[in-house]
């Protein structure tokens, strides 16, 4: 395989630079001198190409030289990444650079070194870790140019053990020649940040979102040899987003090294005019913002106590326009179908925002990167990534914001069809509902169908590109006409407005949105895990109930099929498959015998919890307490697993037994 001039050249000037590295030429000469001293006759006039190999190789220069270039041998059976949005990164090793790492030597990249923190002051009590016993952990996990990371995880402590790398690659999009290495001045132009998330995990596997912090990089292009070193101060989050939790010590380099790099002055001048130009697009937009509220209460005053959310707060108690947390997202191979979409949000976790003390709920609507990598969040988190995918599917979707029963705020989304039919998706459920609206001034009013949906009131809908204030008569989300082409009905924000601060890059202030990564479950596994663990639990339970347990493994087999039948309805709201499972248990039950059976389902894999869970069920305690003539039990579990690791756990106990009279 021939390569350019230009890329021969720039491989040349790589491999010159390690052997200039490591000193390589100035110890063969010390070899050559010492082997001439040492092994040449005085009869012999001069030595081989042969004889010097072997004594660098006996004095191990060469094996040296090719353990510092292992990064280009040691993949040569994997393909190196083609497209500039492959990621490239090792985080299950120690931080040495380029230790087994897939690397494309005509690119550019940034190296990130966690080394330890420190001042982590909520756990300055706790106790060393026992090995082999459970302890909460800190995982950081990171996002750079549509390139996720994430640490191996540490035990909380005062001062964590961070020692981790990451390989950041460093490319511009859609410049044509997408290998060429960037320059320091292209770079320089790259204003994403990369993003730190740093969770907690307890001994539950619990998350809890610790910081979110935003690193800017380009220090590193204006720093001698591309190399500096920074300590970050990470504030929580929420009500104590002005609280500082700790300090991570961090390593940036540029490999390969810069030829040429910035003036200190000249990069602070580049960031400080990003900032200016930020901040006078966020002044301009908070001006329009007020015009058009004034305007929309001269309308009607009532209008004061509709729902219509036009700024909310982040994780890190920054006030962000409601349009910027939702952006078109493909889920590439990971999702199939718009439904499958909803099913893959309504199995990540509902957690409302923590508040200290009373006072009514905390405001907090996450990053994406915050959301994903905590596993759960509020409903406006759901509603947000729900509507990013269907966008994402091509639908004219729209988060709702209004109230449910008992005036409750809520968020979900809408789509808008073709014909005009109007769907509204619960993302916490995973639930759609067909909206049909009705004229309150009708005599027949009274006598239409009550809908099904938990909506009640309704104040704003709102995309990546538009926002509109519901300002019909009344916001009952029953009467309301989703016309949203009538200004009469619904008084639209200017699209150039929400632009100038929502669109991808517009601001410097606007977190980029991650790729969703692939599951790292073994469903098989996890499952089976799950279903050994539960049947200790339930033979130790009836034996503490005086109670012997005898499992029929076949009637456990059996099972399967109705809890993937379960999983389909979900995903699909088709039921199928049901025909076949109740003559498969038909047969399984002689006659004369009773069959009881009890599905349930979670989002966790925690089989104590849900075992605890269970017992509450007084049809699920009345299987697993059976008594009887000829009981047999059986439990089936099932894990459907869905992108950023979040499943489906599908649990089944049964039980047959010889009817007495």
């Amino acid at each position: 395989m021939s390569l350019p001039p230009e890329k021969a050249s720039e491989l040349k000037q790589l491999i010159h630079q390690q052997l200039s590295k490591m000193d390589v030429h100035g110890r063969i000469r010390e070899i050559l001198a010492e082997t001439i001293r040492e092994e040449l006759a005085p009869d012999q006039q001069q030595l081989s190409t042969e004889d010097l190999i072997k004594a660098l190789r006996r004095r191990g220069i060469i094996d040296d030289v090719m353990k510092e270039l292992n990064f280009v041998t040691d993949n040569v059976d994997q393909e190196l990444p083609s497209s500039p949005k492959q990621p490239v990164g090792f985080t299950d090793r120690q931080s040495t650079l380029l230790k087994k790492t897939n690397i494309d030597p005509t690119r550019r990249y940034l190296y990130l070194q966690v080394l330890g923190g420190k001042a982590f002051l909520e756990h300055l009590q706790e106790p060393e870790p026992i090995p082999g016993q459970a302890c909460s952990t800190f995982t950081l996990c990171l996002h750079f140019r549509n390139q996720r990371f994430r640490s191996k995880p540490v035990p909380c402590a005062c001062e964590p053990d961070f020692h981790d790398g990451f390989l950041l690659e460093v490319h511009r999009e859609n410049l044509g020649d997408g290998t060429r290495m960037a320059d320091s001045t292209t770079m320089l132009s790259i204003s994403d940040p990369v993003h730190m998330v740093l969770i907690k995990t307890d001994i539950f596997a619990e998350t809890t979102l610790v910081a979110s912090y935003f690193l800017e990089w380009r220090s590193v292009l204006g720093s001698e040899n591309g190399v500096t070193n920074l300590t970050v101060e990470l504030m929580g989050v929420g009500t104590e987003s002005k609280v500082s939790v700790g300090i991570l010590n961090i390593k940036l380099e540029m490999y390969p090294p810069l030829n040429q790099t910035l003036s200190q002055e000249v990069v602070n001048t580049q960031l400080a005019l990003e900032r200016q130009k930020t901040a006078e697009k966020e002044r301009l937009f908070l001006v329009y913002a007020k015009q058009w509220w004034r305007e929309y209460l001269q309308i009607r005053p009532s209008h004061n106590s509709r729902l219509v959310k036009i700024f909310a707060q982040d994780e890190n108690g920054i006030n962000r326009p409601v349009c910027s947390y939702v952006k078109p997202l493909r889920a590439g191979r990971l999702l199939d179908t718009p439904r499958q979409a909803a099913r893959f949000v309504n199995v990540l976790g509902y957690e409302r925002a923590p508040v200290i003390g009373g006072g009514g709920k905390q405001e907090q609507w996450c990053t994406l990167l915050a959301f994903l990598c905590r596993n759960k969040g509020d409903c406006e988190d759901h509603a947000n990534l729900l509507c990013s995918l269907l966008l994402g599917y091509g639908l004219e979707a729209f988060v709702c914001v209004g109230t449910k029963a008992k005036g409750v705020t809520h968020a979900w989304v809408m789509t808008c069809g073709t014909d005009g039919t109007i769907t509204f998706w619960e993302s916490l459920t995973g639930h759609r509902y067909l909206h049909k609206p009705t004229n309150p001034d009708e005599p027949s009013a009274a006598e239409q169908s009550k809908p099904l949906y938990p909506y009640r009131t309704i104040g704003c809908v709102f995309n990546h590109q538009m926002f509109l204030g519901n300002c019909q008569p009344s916001d009952s989300v029953e009467s309301c006409v989703f016309d949203l082409n009538d200004e009469s009905k619904w008084k639209p924000m200017s699209e150039e407005a929400v632009k100038s601060v929502c669109a991808p890059g517009a601001t410097t202030s606007l977190p980029p949105f991650p790729p969703l990564c692939a599951s790292t479950i073994d469903a098989s596994v996890t499952s089976n895990g799950i279903e050994m663990q539960l049947r200790l639990l339930v033979s130790e339970h009836r034996k503490d109930l005086g109670l012997t347990t005898v499992w029929e493994d076949q009637l456990s087999y059996l099972l399967s099929p109705a809890l993937a039948s379960y999983e389909f309805e979900r995903t699909t709201s088709i039921s199928a498959g049901n025909e076949e499972f109740q003559d498969a248990i038909r047969r399984a039950v002689p006659d004369g015998h009773t069959f009881k059976g009890f599905p349930i389902h979670f989002v966790y894999r925690n089989a104590r919890r849900a075992f605890a869970t269970c017992l509450r069920s007084p049809f699920c305690e009345e299987i697993i307490c059976c008594r009887g003539d000829q009981v047999r039990l059986a439990v089936r579990v099932r894990v459907f697993t869905y992108p950023e690791s979040a499943c489906a756990v599908w649990i089944m106990f049964a039980c047959k037994y010889r009817s007495v009279l």
